[in-house]
C-alpha cells in the first residue's frame, strides 16, 4: 500500500501542477515562449541564449543613444560622420595592406535575392492588410472592445512623445524587447498569475459596460429613405 502511494504522488503532483499551468497564459498561447518568438536566432538573442550577443545590443544601444542625445548633432550628421570614418578606415587599411603585400580580406557580397524581397512583400502585405481591416471594423463600430485599445494606445503614445524624444523612446523599446522577453520566460508561472487576475477583472468590467452602455448604442447606420 505504501509503495502504490508512493507512486501516486507524484503523478498527483504532476496533474496538479499541469492543472495550475493551464490557466490563463499570456497572448492566449499553446507554444513555448521560444516557438512564439519563431524559434530561431533571433528568439535565442532576445532570451539571453546568446548573452555575449544580447548584451553587446544593449551596450551598443546606450553608446548610440548618449551619442544622439547628449552629442547635440542631428541623426543625419551623425550617420554621415560614422559612415564617413568607416569608409575611410576601410581605404586605408586596403592601401596600407597592399603595401606591406599583405593578403587583403575580402568583403562578402550583399545581394538581395528576389525570394527574399517576395517574402518580405508579401509578409508587408499581410500586416497592412490586417491594419486595414482593424481600421475598418474600427471606424464601423464593429469592435467597442478593440477601438477602446486603439485608442488609448494612440493616447499614450501622444502622452510619451510630448514628454521622450523620439531617440529616446526607440531606446527604451530596444532594452525592453531585450530584456521583458528574457525576465518573462523566468517568472512565467507568476506573470501568467497575474495576468490573469488583470485580464478577469477587465472583462468582469468591460462585460458590465457592454451590457449597460454598449448594446444600446445603434450599430447600424440607417438607409436613407427615398423622397
Amino acid at each position: 500500500m505504501e509503495e502504490s502511494q508512493e507512486v501516486r504522488d507524484p503523478v498527483e503532483r504532476d496533474s496538479n501542477s499541469t492543472c495550475s499551468t493551464s490557466g490563463y497564459r499570456l497572448f492566449d498561447r499553446q507554444t513555448t515562449i521560444h516557438q512564439l518568438m519563431g524559434g530561431g536566432k533571433a528568439a535565442d538573442v532576445l532570451l539571453w541564449k546568446r548573452q555575449r550577443i544580447s548584451l553587446g545590443i544593449i551596450i551598443i544601444a546606450t553608446f548610440a543613444w548618449l551619442i544622439f542625445e547628449r552629442s547635440g548633432l542631428s541623426f543625419l550628421t551623425i550617420c554621415s560622420n560614422v559612415l564617413l570614418f568607416l569608409i575611410v578606415l576601410r581605404f586605408l587599411h586596403v592601401n596600407y595592406a597592399s603595401l606591406r603585400d599583405k593578403q587583403i580580406q575580402t568583403l562578402p557580397e550583399l545581394i538581395l535575392s528576389e525570394e527574399m524581397v517576395n517574402n518580405a512583400a508579401a509578409s508587408f502585405r499581410i500586416k497592412v492588410n490586417y491594419m486595414l481591416l482593424m481600421a475598418h471594423d474600427i471606424t464601423l463600430g464593429k469592435d467597442f472592445r478593440l477601438f477602446f485599445m486603439v485608442v488609448g494606445f494612440l493616447w499614450l503614445l501622444s502622452v510619451l512623445g510630448s514628454l521622450i524624444s523620439f531617440f529616446t523612446l526607440a531606446y527604451i523599446g530596444t532594452i525592453l524587447s531585450v530584456t521583458l522577453p528574457a525576465l518573462y520566460n523566468r517568472y512565467e508561472e507568476q506573470v501568467d498569475r497575474c495576468a490573469g487576475t488583470i485580464h478577469r477583472s477587465f472583462s468582469r468590467h468591460y462585460k458590465i459596460v457592454d451590457e449597460n452602455v454598449m448594446n444600446r448604442l445603434p450599430r447600424n447606420v440607417p438607409k436613407d429613405k427615398n423622397m
